[in-house]
């Protein structure tokens, strides 16, 4: 298609706006490629100007914007070469989905991702630190889903399905130590069992002291009979 049949208020990228459009077609029949060169740059310029959420992109991009709305006809010294018309139009690549179920969707792929991390550690000691982060993580996943008939033991089976039976855990350790309650829980429990502890405490003295103050004051009477 030549200029001639090209529709006058043609544009092809509209975010750019008519005005921008009519510069770039002028400068495409300017004839002096030295001076295309320098209205070019300068154009790049003031489309990051009227375009302020643009900065942030790269030059070539609006330099390959530009050549697009050019038709591709737009011959400069440009910084960057001009694209392949053929991208144009071109389908983006498909997305490929990770191929397999997932074995429980409450916990989602990222939990069986990281058991297989866990079971890459060598080291006993870190092996039980990734695989304890693991069961907190599954423990908060499970609650959400299913807040009735909980149990640590129901976090070991899964652990030990999604490990193939390569990961264990004591269920008794587990359960005295609160090892799959998140830190804060388990702060918040001890809080409350010291504070228990020193109200009783604290309560016997203030009754122990009362009862000491009532017989000061029966045998302070008993001294004015």
């Amino acid at each position: 298609m030549t200029d001639s049949e090209k529709p006058k208020n043609r544009v092809i990228l509209k975010e750019y706006g008519k005005n921008i459009q009519k510069l770039v077609d002028y400068i495409k029949t300017v004839p002096d490629q030295e001076k295309r060169t320098e209205y070019a740059f300068a154009l790049v310029e003031l489309m990051k100007q009227l375009n302020p959420q643009l900065k942030s992109e790269s030059d070539q991009k609006l330099w390959d914007d530009m050549y697009i709305m050019s038709d591709f006809e737009l011959v400069v010294d440009g910084p960057f070469p001009m694209p392949p018309k053929e991208l144009l139009g071109r389908k983006p690549k498909r997305v490929g989905y990770p191929d397999g179920e997932v074995k429980f969707k409450h916990y989602g792929r990222n939990i069986e991702k990281l058991i297989e991390k866990a079971i890459e550690i060598e080291d006993d000691e870190e092996q039980e630190t990734a695989l304890i982060y693991i069961g907190q993580l599954m423990r908060s996943f499970h609650s959400t889903w299913n807040r009735e008939n909980f149990d640590d033991a129901i976090i070991l089976d899964d652990i030990k399905t999604l490990s193939k039976g390569k990961l264990h855990i004591d269920l008794d350790k587990v359960k005295e130590n609160g090892l799959f309650e998140t830190s804060m829980r388990r702060d918040f429990k001890s809080n409350v069992g010291a504070t228990t502890s020193n109200s009783g405490n604290s309560g016997g003295k203030r009754n122990f002291s009362g009862g000491k103050r009532r017989n000061n004051n029966q045998n302070s009477k008993k001294r004015r009979n």
